[in-house]
């Protein structure tokens, strides 16, 4: 994909990726360095947005399984998206970046709604959106508010920022020496071997809509930019796939 034909493009970052060798948290560290990754990726002159999760602060899951009613341990994760929103969006302006955070639910003290038109209207102006609080319902992850996101917002790409695994694999790579990387693969074989890129229906959403995921490392420096700029970093998910296939 060369860099001139992509115009917008959102970014995934999950909410683990922030807590660095942490179980819990913020690691401000990490937190400087995606603010640096994502500056320097801006410079392609491609349109950024962002969609963070909150699995550093708050698992719905978890907190259902202890007895929490789903629906308000749910709304409680994307309170976790907010404050994970507005830390990167801080060190995104320490660092000089014009940035937005929207929310899904209502908290007008801290972020913006999210308004389609007005996002848009902040990515044209060249400033970068981060969106939180998921898609403002429960049982939705921030993976499918990613897909929604971009699908809404007309992106180009989807780029699913990983934690120290650099791409899609045939087994989980942590566990399994064997396990064969992907340079490329389909929708569907995602689906149906049940890899874990992201949940099914982010998956089905890009799927429907055509819209392409690059799956990478966010702790490899410059790769977002060097993706922006159309490098075959990482695995690409798609609906075609060429004669330079997965590896798997």
């Amino acid at each position: 994909m060369a860099a001139v034909t992509l115009r917008r493009a959102m970014l995934k970052i999950s909410g683990e990726s922030l807590s660095g060798d942490s179980q819990f948290g913020i690691d401000w560290s990490v937190l400087r360095f995606l603010a640096s990754e994502i500056k320097v990726a801006i410079t392609t002159g491609v349109e950024l947005g962002v969609v963070v999760g909150g699995g550093n602060m708050w698992r719905g899951a978890e907190a259902e399984l202890q007895g929490m009613d789903r629906v308000t341990a749910d709304y409680s994760g994307m309170l976790a998206t907010v404050i994970n929103a507005l830390a990167l969006q801080d060190a995104l302006e320490q660092q000089g970046v014009e940035t937005r955070t929207q929310s899904a639910i209502d908290i007008h003290a801290v972020a913006e709604p999210f308004i389609q038109r007005r996002a848009m209207r902040h990515l044209e102006k060249g400033r970068v959106v981060i969106f939180a609080s998921g898609t403002g319902s429960p049982y939705m992850t921030t993976d499918t508010t990613a897909a929604l996101r971009a699908v809404e917002l007309g992106a180009g790409l989807l780029l699913m920022a990983k934690n120290n695994v650099d791409g899609v694999y045939d087994a989980d790579p942590k566990n399994n020496p064997d396990a064969k990387k992907f340079d490329r693969i389909q929708y569907i074989d995602v689906l149906n071997r049940r890899l874990e890129v992201m949940d099914s229906t982010a998956l089905s959403l890009c799927m429907e809509n055509d819209l392409p995921i690059r799956v990478f490392d966010v702790f490899q420096p410059g790769a977002i930019r060097r993706i922006l700029e159309g490098a075959d970093t990482g695995t690409l998910v798609s609906g075609e796939l060429t004669a330079a296939a997965a590896n798997g």
